[in-house]
């Protein structure tokens, strides 16, 4: 089973507004309304390519419990511990016309350290060995930013092999517990390392930093220009497809499940390449990380991946 944990979920409400303009009165043409946090969107997307996942987390209030709600609506498992306040609610404004889309993220309630513990018991009671889990996205006020590190060095101890995605500190210290896979994007990538990078030479050198630590593979996704992928023995790189940005709600979050998926599956480098590069894609090209399988698998008939170096 792929597990996942968000930390700071939120309810994702998508706007559509064409020819977007702030500061002035703009009208909504079409919203959607879905249960996000990066964790809640890989355990989507595991459940539409037909993988088992359940998802644990953090929730608060009423939008936590509509959270809730629309996990089991979807038939995804879930465990979650309750806290005091309100789950955030984060406002993306897709604009067609200009093909650009505006974020506007709510901080998320604060939570102690006892809301830790009551989260962490019930997430390694059930890891077997054969699982995945998945430990993605920021960490609401009040948790230490070593959580992640923490958690893998846990979870490899009992042999269950970890995936991180996340940015900053939180990075920083996942990454020196040795992830199985780590999936930055570019920006990500950047800041960690406090350099810019010019060309896919320098993605590529600044990925194989992340193995240094026991990491096995590490996927930089560039937006448009494509991904790379990295491990001690081969270098993919994936041309990027050019296409309409509906919406970038979950595309990275797509990438990891498929990665997850791909890994969890057993399928082959070349194939679980293809499928995550697809799913993000996809992902892209829809409103509220809504895609088809049949759209997936569509794209990935375009993947075009190339193989640097192997054993």
């Amino acid at each position: 089973m792929i597990i996942t944990v968000t930390l700071n979920p939120a309810v994702d409400k998508v706007v559509i507004i064409n020819d977007f303009k702030a500061g002035s009165v703009n009208r909504v043409s079409r919203m959607l309304i879905e249960a996000g946090g990066k964790g809640i969107n890989v355990s989507k997307t595991i459940k539409r390519l037909g993988g088992q996942t359940k998802a644990f987390g953090i929730l608060a209030g009423q939008s936590g419990s509509f959270i809730e709600k629309s996990l089991g609506d979807l038939g995804i498992r879930h465990e979650f511990v309750y806290v005091q306040g309100e789950t955030r609610t984060n406002v993306k404004i897709s604009d067609p016309v200009n093909n650009l889309v505006t974020d506007i993220n709510e901080p998320g309630p604060a939570v102690i350290e006892e809301d830790i513990q009551k989260l962490s018991h019930k997430l390694f009671e059930c890891l077997g060995k054969d699982d995945i889990i998945v430990l993605t996205g920021s960490a609401p006020e009040g948790v230490d930013k070593g959580i992640y590190r923490a958690w893998i060095e846990a979870a490899k101890a009992q042999g269950v092999r970890c995936v991180l995605d996340a940015d900053g500190e939180l990075l920083k210290q996942g990454i020196e517990a040795g992830p199985y896979l780590v999936k930055p994007n570019i920006h990500e990538l950047e800041r960690l390392y406090g350099v810019k990078t010019y060309s896919t030479d320098d993605v590529i050198d600044l990925a194989k930093k992340l193995l240094n630590k026991g990491t096995e593979i590490a996927v930089v996704s560039c937006g448009e220009k494509g991904s790379v992928f990295v491990t001690n023995s081969w270098v993919a790189i994936v041309e990027g497809i050019k296409t309409t940005v509906k919406s970038t709600v979950g595309a990275g979050d797509a990438m990891v499940a498929a990665l997850s998926y791909g890994i969890h599956s057993r399928l082959n480098p070349e194939e679980t390449i293809k499928l995550a590069s697809a799913a993000g894609t996809a992902t892209v090209m829809s409103y509220g990380n809504q895609p088809s399988m049949e759209d997936v698998k569509n794209i990935m008939e375009q993947i075009k991946v190339s193989f640097l170096s192997r054993e």
